[in-house]
């Protein structure tokens, strides 16, 4: 008996409120608003990219707090001082 391939794309059956599928076509570019899948697709994906980004700039935050990362990037501007008199300019 053949086994089947787990597919790649799951299909799932949304309830999306008429007023934000209107607000959605509004603003979608032209080649999209006939495409409610693709539209869902990347607004999906425009989501995860705009979520993991404010995840990245919290734990960056997070760092720029930390007295130890703080410590040691004072260590490493010390250690690299010498390279800073070089006569390159900061362009």
């Amino acid at each position: 008996m053949k086994r089947r391939k787990p597919a790649k794309t799951l299909r799932r059956s949304v309830a999306l409120p008429s007023v934000l599928l209107s607000e959605l076509n509004s603003v979608a570019p032209p080649e999209l608003r006939s495409n409610l899948n693709r539209l869902v697709i990347l607004s999906l994906q425009e989501y995860v990219s705009r979520r993991r980004r404010l995840e990245f700039e919290s734990a960056v935050a997070a760092m720029a707090e930390d007295l130890e990362v703080q410590a040691e990037c004072a260590a490493i501007a010390r250690d690299f001082a010498v390279t800073e008199m070089d006569g390159i300019g900061n362009d």
